[in-house]
């Protein structure tokens, strides 16, 4: 997950893996996490519980840590057992505003294309020709 890796140069993971990443750097930029808590967190970003298996989530979470983003610690306390507890590193710092900064360049594109589309779909609508936004659904 380095710059290289960020910027999709050398990396072949996939555009909701580091949308995954980005989320859980974001919320561990806010403190630290185990990861069940950060299952339920990441609700807030549009990944529900449902579409997101916690073993992929658990997967992710050693990945960063072995590309230096993550820091884990066990950490016990209560009844149950020790619990992996994982808090961004300084890298894991820098690596959130390129993905921030990469998400912002992709959503200002897809902002556009959705414009782009919407006046496409007016015009077809004022002028009442072949390719309108019934015919296109």
């Amino acid at each position: 997950m380095d710059g290289k890796q960020a910027h999709g140069q050398k990396s072949g993971r996939k555009a909701a893996d580091k949308f995954l990443e980005a989320c859980l750097l974001q919320l561990l930029s806010e403190g630290t996490g185990h990861g069940y808590v950060l299952m339920e967190q990441l609700g807030q970003f549009g990944i529900s519980a449902d579409a997101l298996n916690i073993s992929t989530l658990y997967r992710t979470l050693r990945h960063m840590e072995k590309d230096g983003c993550l820091k884990s610690e066990w950490e016990e306390g209560g009844p149950g057992p020790k619990r992996r507890v994982y808090l961004i590193s300084e890298k894991g710092k820098k690596e959130l505003e390129i993905r921030i900064q990469m998400i912002k360049a992709r959503k200002s594109g897809i902002d556009r294309l959705i414009g782009a589309y919407g006046r496409s779909q007016e015009q077809a609508v004022q002028t009442d020709r072949p390719g309108t936004k019934e015919e296109m659904l």
